[in-house]
């Protein structure tokens, strides 16, 4: 059986809406670190943006009303996202402060935590939350 992936692309890879896709590419670089992998355009207008953490896909998103499509941001739509999603970085204190600097709002200071793991959460520009961890017996 063939690969039905994209070469270098997850099995699973969120995709998501945002409201500003260049304030989008800023942000996750800034906070995050995110290495930009791919951008489409159409007369100038980012339809699809694809980010890359330590060389591997980890995210994708468009604009919202990109392709017809009609999903809002949690932002947008004065929603609290029901999902969040859990990144592993080198310095968890870093991290936060760099999203913070970058405009993100602080759900949870870093602190250490009964699992194992230094961990803080914050919300990006577009409403989604974001956990930050790393072992503390890396």
């Amino acid at each position: 059986m063939t690969d039905p992936r994209p070469a270098n692309v997850p099995w699973l890879t969120p995709y998501l809406a945002v409201r500003n896709a260049r304030a989008a590419i800023d942000f996750f670089k800034a906070a995050f670190g995110f290495e930009l992998r791919d951008v489409h355009d159409e007369d100038g207008a980012i339809m699809h943006v694809e980010m890359a953490y330590h060389g591997r896909l980890i995210v994708m998103f468009a604009p919202e009303g990109a392709f017809g499509s009609i999903a809002l941001t949690p932002k947008s739509a004065h929603a609290t996202a029901p999902q969040s999603f859990y990144l592993y970085v080198d310095d968890v204190d870093a991290t936060w402060q760099r999203a913070l600097d970058a405009g993100a709002k602080s759900l949870s200071a870093p602190q250490d935590q009964f699992w194992g793991d230094r961990f803080a959460q914050i919300e990006d520009l577009d409403g989604y939350r974001w956990a930050l961890g790393c072992r503390l017996d890396a």
